[in-house]
């Protein structure tokens, strides 16, 4: 008898005990899902997609960092206003842009920066419409990111307005009298800046003397185009494309000594960088850029030591507009009243209103007096860069 009342003893005794650790794990449970709702709601949630990996890399890197150190900064000044950033790789790819947008949506993003590039953020930008989520993505740079979005805005200038202002910075300079053009036709981007510059180029009275085009599967062998337009005469030659075929154009202008001026757009900028390129090449090479980064002005100088210290490199204009991005949704935030608590929605109204409204104007790294328009197209002005002993100088 007494044997057995020592074993119900000993059992009680432990269910007691299993019952207080569970007590325990329970309250620590309760404790630890406490305190990250607690660091959750302390902090207004920013998303961010680009390509980290691929060959679009250095562009979706570039904003990542631009915007990671504006998060730094403005978290670093301890004010109500705090900010987690996430970023997510696409891969410059729309059906994984979307993915990383929904991952994004389900950890709780409440302001986005939408995609790197043009064709990820056209899918997205139907997506942060249907959900009313804000956002404005660094350099997407297709009217079709923004038409008929009233929530999507750009920080980077519209495809239609880097072919205006190449035509008229061309004709203004006086950078050539004889124009080729070689484009990717199978490229929203370069087609959108294409359009506007041939218009604007007949406006300006500029001669175009051959146009020649290329796909996304054939961006490897220029030699016909490169042909066709030295037989032309042509002795300024635009180049509305990203940095990588441009520098394969570059690399086979010279092997046949071809030397026309070379004209870009800011899809070009990246290619000082490009692994295994001679930056030899790009001597001369003129681009619109709203970055400059050997401006000496206090901001710029502060913002190339940071990225410099975080990515051991100077910074493109991808990661300024990034940069700037954050930075102006800071201020729009501040102006409008929102806290880590207000929902998404609530967010994305009140930040359309304040981006749209004549009183906010925007003074950042890719311009000073920056405003939106209703629809969240950015007006602010390009810069002219030629690029001389392997950095950007400005030329005006």
């Amino acid at each position: 008898m007494k044997k057995l009342t020592k074993i119900l003893s000993l059992t009680a005794a432990m269910a007691m005990a299993v019952s207080a650790l569970a007590g325990c794990g329970a309250q620590k449970a309760t404790e630890t899902a406490d305190t990250a709702a607690g660091t959750s709601a302390a902090v207004i949630k920013i998303g961010g997609i680009g390509p980290l990996t691929g060959p679009a890399a250095i562009y979706g890197n570039a904003a990542k960092t631009g915007a990671e150190i504006a998060v730094e900064e403005i978290n670093a000044l301890g004010g109500d206003i705090q900010f987690e950033l996430q970023y997510e790789d696409d891969e410059n790819d729309a059906e994984k842009a979307v993915n990383a947008y929904n991952k994004l949506k389900d950890w709780g993003m409440q302001v986005s920066l939408g995609c790197v590039t043009t064709k990820p953020c056209i899918a997205v930008s139907s997506e942060v419409f249907s959900d009313r989520i804000f956002a404005l993505t660094p350099s997407a740079s297709s009217t079709d990111v923004i038409e008929g979005k009233d929530n999507m805005f750009q920080m980077c200038f519209t495809d239609p307005n880097q072919g205006i202002a190449s035509a008229e910075y061309i004709k203004s300079q006086n950078l050539g009298t004889k124009i080729g053009i070689i484009y990717n036709n199978s490229d929203a981007y370069s087609t959108g800046i294409y359009n506007k510059f041939v218009a604007e180029a007949q406006t300006q009275g500029l001669e175009i003397v051959s146009t020649q085009t290329f796909t996304d599967d054939s961006a490897n062998d220029f030699s016909s185009q490169l042909n066709a337009v030295k037989a032309a005469g042509a002795d300024l030659l635009y180049l509305p494309i990203y940095y990588t075929p441009a520098s394969l154009i570059l690399a086979q202008a010279d092997k046949m000594q071809y030397a026309p001026k070379f004209f870009g757009v800011d899809g070009m900028d990246g290619i000082l960088t490009l692994e295994n390129f001679d930056t030899s090449l790009a001597e001369g090479v003129i681009l619109l850029t709203p970055f400059a980064p050997d401006a000496d002005d206090e901001l710029t100088k502060k913002f190339v030591e940071a990225y410099k210290a975080k990515a051991g490199d100077v910074p493109n204009q991808f990661a300024a507009d990034a940069y700037d991005c954050v930075y102006s949704i800071y201020e729009a935030i501040q102006k409008a009243g929102i806290t880590a608590d207000t929902s998404a929605a609530d967010t994305c109204e009140a930040l359309v209103a304040t981006f749209t409204s004549p009183e906010f104007v925007y003074d950042g790294l890719t311009g000073t007096s920056v405003t939106w328009q209703t629809t969240g197209e950015v007006s602010k002005k390009p810069k002219g860069m030629v690029i001389e002993n392997g950095v950007y100088v400005g030329m005006d």
